[in-house]
């Protein structure tokens, strides 16, 4: 017989390296996605200036679960801040 754990407290790790897109970003004039792995995307989105971070989506391979909460593909302004917050050191 399996044995079943409810309430997990803790929240999986997350997988850095997987792939992700930081997109309604300006560069050079134009809005291009940047396809880079999770970790990378995040430390881009942080040297963006505050009105690009808050326009910033950033897409996810697959789900990410913070806190235990609803597990999510993508992330929008702020909210990539609570992914950010979350970086290895």
């Amino acid at each position: 017989m399996a044995e079943a754990t409810w309430g997990d407290a803790t929240a999986p790790t997350i997988d850095w390296k997987m792939s992700a897109s930081l997109e309604n970003v300006t560069r050079g004039g134009e809005q291009v996605p940047e396809v880079t792995n999770l970790e990378a995307a995040v430390r881009a989105w942080q040297q963006l200036e505050p009105d690009m971070q808050g326009d910033a989506v950033l897409t996810l391979e697959r789900p990410v679960r913070l806190n235990g909460d609803v597990a999510l593909e993508s992330f929008v302004g702020a909210a990539i801040g609570d992914l950010a917050e979350r970086l290895p050191a």
